[in-house]
């Protein structure tokens, strides 16, 4: 987004600041769909980090994303710079990747439109 978007950077501050969990949102970004529910950054990293750790072969890397509090020294202080999608998907023809759903960190500067609610299909 060449222009910041600040009304999505104010619903992206209002999860942040755990006001609500139950914000969904479709994006554009870079020509791909994405749908699902947002989540606070801390919500999503330990998520991210449970299924990693039942991995065999990625569990090593769930402490990168348990360790808030680093990630919290390394962010600058200020408005978030990233939507944390759970229970996601990428939406692709007629079908959503994955149909379970996934967890996706997207740079607000990188969606280039967006509508409120999540998309599903549903067969007829």
């Amino acid at each position: 987004m060449s222009i910041p978007d600040d009304l999505l950077h104010d619903i992206a501050a209002m999860v942040e600041s755990e006001q609500t969990n139950q914000m969904s949102l479709t994006v554009v970004v870079n020509g791909a769909v994405i749908t699902g529910r947002l989540a606070p950054e801390h919500v999503w990293r330990e998520r991210v980090a449970e299924v990693l750790r039942d991995s065999e072969q990625l569990g090593p890397f769930a402490e990168v994303f348990r360790s808030t509090t680093a990630a919290t020294a390394r962010r600058p202080a200020g408005p978030p710079s990233h939507l944390h999608f759970h229970v996601a998907r990428i939406l692709q023809g007629p079908v959503g990747i994955p149909e379970t759903g996934g967890m996706y960190r997207i740079a607000l500067s990188d969606v280039s439109a967006w509508t409120v609610g999540d998309f599903s299909y549903f067969d007829k």
